[in-house]
């Protein structure tokens, strides 16, 4: 009987108390609008920005170093597209890692003279990333554009996929027999 006693002794100590007045709150229309985080806004705006104002073709991607491309006057889109999904199947590769400038002229000019009588269609050419050259920057990559651009043979080229090389290699389309 423990029980009955605590709970007379309970309501004695509150015979005289008064409950609180409820307070004079209104209840919130609706609720206030999630946080926007300023760095998502920022983020948004820069994007935004270098859409606009970023790289329109595909010479200006060549210019700003994003991308090595080039498409022979003449050659459809297409063959650009077709090269960098992996349309055409690499059927021969040039590696000049450890060469200088001038043995890699020599090699990619006698590698192409090679392929184009063999009558390959696609060829890779590593030039690689730049990681062993004096400024860690590639210096054969920005060669290659002026050694493949001129020369018959070549119709496109194009960055190669992560899985052959990435931006340390490139894929060349060769004209047909």
């Amino acid at each position: 009987m423990a029980d009955g006693d605590d709970l007379d002794a309970l309501r004695q100590a509150l015979a005289g108390v008064q409950p609180l007045a409820q307070p004079r709150r209104q209840a919130l229309r609706a609720s206030p609008p999630p946080p926007v985080p300023a760095q998502t806004r920022r983020d948004e705006r820069a994007a935004l920005a270098e859409s606009l104002h970023g790289p329109v073709s595909e010479e200006d991607a060549l210019e700003s170093g994003v991308e090595l491309t080039y498409l022979r006057e003449g050659v459809s889109r297409l063959a650009l597209r077709r090269l960098r999904r992996g349309h055409w199947v690499v059927q021969d590769a040039l590696d000049l890692h450890g060469m200088n400038r001038v043995e890699a002229a020599e090699q990619v000019a006698r590698f192409l003279r090679a392929a184009a009588h063999r009558g390959l269609r696609c060829v890779r050419i590593v030039h690689g990333k730049g990681l062993g050259s004096r400024n860690r920057e590639p210096v054969l990559k920005g060669k290659l554009r002026a050694w493949l651009a001129p020369r018959d043979e070549v119709l496109a080229f194009c960055q190669a996929p992560p899985a052959e090389g990435g931006s340390g290699a490139l894929l060349v389309l060769l004209k047909g027999r």
